[in-house]
């Protein structure tokens, strides 16, 4: 465990000598330390976890937190990932795979549901978020349906002052107007047909905690009135009731609208918008994003892990092949994709390219950036998993091999396989028409 004294938001170097030296097996571990822990440096991450080697855990001062994520770091020739406990896992990896398996570090220290974030702009926000938790100001999250606004949500509450009352999740999108608004404010008994008890709603369930309103866009004018109230007065007026009741509710809206235009369009009131967009919160698709691919998918390879039994680690190639894809459905469909290739490779200790299968298009993409779907997304029903999959393992090779000029040494170890398999591969290409000869070294 390490404490942070400087104001950059980064450990300075005395604060990564002090980890090493209390870190077990420290200088076997330097290297893949030093490309993550100055990214873990933030407090909710650095008081959670612990850094050590075969089973061994330096205690920090103040003690175990209940909370904790133990890290056990060993040195082997087979990478993977092992969920020894409900608060330990332990990574094991090779110098051929340190890039991996630093996104595997950065998806164990946000393991219990907390944000992964690798890429500049998702630390960024995180940094902003963190700031925006410590005020009481409603906030606006806004993003493209699938980019994990409710993770974030989540976040915002865990580590504001009121992470020790509730948190309400509610989709406004998912209920009937009708349903919507008893839901929301409450009722009184004989409010209306079928009223046989009253109810207190989620507003008052959610007093001292954080309510979160969900798809806020699809709320109905009616209530986006009585919302506006309740965020202006503090209080709520039940159904059937005669007198408002005090409530003490942090609000975070959701949306995967353009909240303005829907204000132009005269389909959500413009003073609540205002009121609603104190701080708003930007979340980019995870195609803008994509440092943050890998540590997701090692997030995601650890969340549905079962213990003794599937795959263990994600090869290089995988991720390049994930990485080179343009995510529609941004972290939802991520999410479809390793738990459908830890299926395909419930027999082998790792996920390969093979294993990676993307969905279908669910429409037509208008954006330009969204117009070149890669062809494994638009194969056909008649191809075969194992023509998909040649066909996704083959574009993954040769944007490595575009990427390093033809060489193949480079090519190799940029994709975490030997130059032999790469020649291999190749040369099925070469045989299928996928690639000319020559052309690579």
């Amino acid at each position: 465990m390490f404490e942070i004294e400087n104001k950059s938001g980064f450990p300075s170097e005395t604060d990564l000598t002090t980890l090493r030296e209390e870190t077990v097996g420290d200088e076997r571990h330097a290297e893949i330390l030093g490309g993550t822990v100055p990214f873990l440096a933030r407090e909710w991450q650095r008081s959670r976890l612990s850094i050590g080697e075969d089973g061994r855990f330096p205690c920090p001062p103040g003690g175990r937190r209940d909370d904790r994520i133990e890290l056990d770091l060993r040195m082997g020739k087979e990478p993977s990932l092992e969920t020894l406990s409900e608060q330990r896992v332990c990574l094991t990896y090779s110098e051929s795979t340190l890039e991996p398996a630093r996104a595997a570090v950065f998806a164990i220290a946000s393991a219990g549901g907390w944000p992964i974030a690798r890429d500049e702009s998702s630390l960024a926000l995180l940094t902003l978020a963190e700031r925006v938790a410590r005020s009481e100001v409603p906030v606006l999250l806004e993003g493209p349906t699938g980019t994990g606004k409710e993770v974030l949500a989540r976040f915002v509450h865990r580590i504001s002052a009121r992470a020790s009352g509730p948190f309400v999740a509610v989709n406004c999108a998912a209920m009937p107007e009708a349903m919507l608004e008893g839901l929301l404010f409450g009722h009184r008994k004989g409010a209306f047909t079928g009223a046989g008890e009253a109810r207190e709603g989620l507003f008052r369930a959610a007093d001292g905690g954080t309510l979160l309103l969900d798809e806020i866009g699809e709320l109905p004018l009616a209530l986006q009135a009585k919302l506006l109230r309740a965020l202006q007065e503090g209080e709520v007026l039940p159904l059937g009731a005669t007198t408002p009741v005090k409530v003490d509710v942090r609000i975070v809206a959701c949306t995967n609208r353009q909240l303005a235009a829907e204000v132009m369009a005269g389909r959500f009131r413009e003073d609540l918008l205002y009121r609603l967009n104190v701080f708003p919160l930007e979340i980019a698709a995870l195609r803008d994003r994509p440092k943050d691919i890998a540590p997701l998918a090692f997030g995601m390879l650890l969340r549905h892990m079962e213990r003794g039994r599937g795959p263990r680690w994600i090869s290089g190639q995988a991720l390049v092949l994930l990485g080179s894809h343009i995510w529609p459905g941004n972290v939802r469909e991520l999410e479809n994709v390793i738990r459908r290739a830890m299926l395909l490779a419930s027999d082998h200790r790792m996920i390969g390219s093979e294993h990676i299968v993307f969905d279908q298009p669910v429409r037509a993409l208008a954006n330009d950036g969204e117009q070149h779907v890669q062809s494994q997304a638009n194969c056909t029903a008649a191809q075969s998993l194992a023509d998909v999959a040649f066909q996704s393992e083959a574009g993954a090779i040769l944007e490595a091999l575009r990427a390093n000029r033809g060489h193949r040494a480079r090519t190799a170890r940029s994709l975490g396989i030997s130059e032999r398999t790469l020649r291999y591969r190749l040369a099925s290409m070469r045989d299928s028409g996928l690639l000319a000869a020559g052309g690579e070294r």
